[in-house]
């Protein structure tokens, strides 16, 4: 039997913050910069420098309710340092069943990367919480929308990859309103203070969209 991961969160906004290339020295300032714009879900990336010292930090500094996790898990053993450090979500590139099954198993939201009808209904089979489509700028809000199409009602989908507030109206057309947003909102060597200011305006543009929490 299959072990499904804890289902997605019911958020203010589906805006997922990808924190590519931080370090810890500087992900507490940005974090709260963050979630003081109104983002509440955040992703290290485990190919950014000692990211589980990263994550360690956002879940115990951070206020509760933020689900901070971890991006590109390729090997179920990361999930349960993942969990050693506070964080209770796990986001790939790929679909890894040992991953997602150590996911389900530590009660974490999942969500897998997808591209095609047959590695979507996978993902879902093998419990994910959500799907990553990546990268969302190849499919484009047509391309999700033809797939989306075929999957269960109510399945969350995620639009990743060359994704930004300029978007929003495009894949909301196709009912898609989860996003993560990577160099949108967070390059390597921008301050806090910068983070904010993007974020603020994303935020805006979001409630543009989908109207104001």
């Amino acid at each position: 039997m299959t072990l499904s991961s804890a289902p997605w969160p019911k958020l203010k906004r589906d805006l997922i913050a990808i924190l590519r290339g931080v370090r810890p020295d500087e992900v507490l300032a940005i974090g709260e910069a963050l979630v003081a714009a109104g983002i509440d879900v955040i992703e290290v990336p485990l190919n950014s420098p000692d990211p589980f010292q990263s994550i360690e930090l956002l879940a115990k500094k951070l206020p509760s309710h933020v689900l901070v996790g971890a991006g590109t898990v390729l090997d179920a053993n990361d999930v349960q340092r993942l969990g050693d450090a506070g964080g209770r979500l796990v986001i790939s590139p790929n679909i890894d069943p040992s991953v997602l099954a150590a996911a389900a198993k530590a009660e974490m939201v999942s969500m897998p990367g997808v591209f095609t009808p047959t590695e979507a209904l996978a993902a879902l089979k093998a419990g994910a919480s959500g799907l990553k489509f990546f990268p969302a700028s190849v499919l484009g809000p047509d391309g999700i929308k033809a797939i989306s199409a075929i999957l269960p009602k109510g399945t969350i989908i995620g639009a990743v990859g060359g994704v930004d507030e300029n978007g929003f109206a495009s894949y909301a057309k196709v009912g898609v309103r989860t996003f993560g947003l990577g160099s949108s909102l967070y390059k390597i060597g921008a301050t806090a203070g910068e983070v904010g200011d993007r974020a603020r305006a994303t935020i805006a543009a979001y409630d543009r969209v989908f109207g104001e929490v």
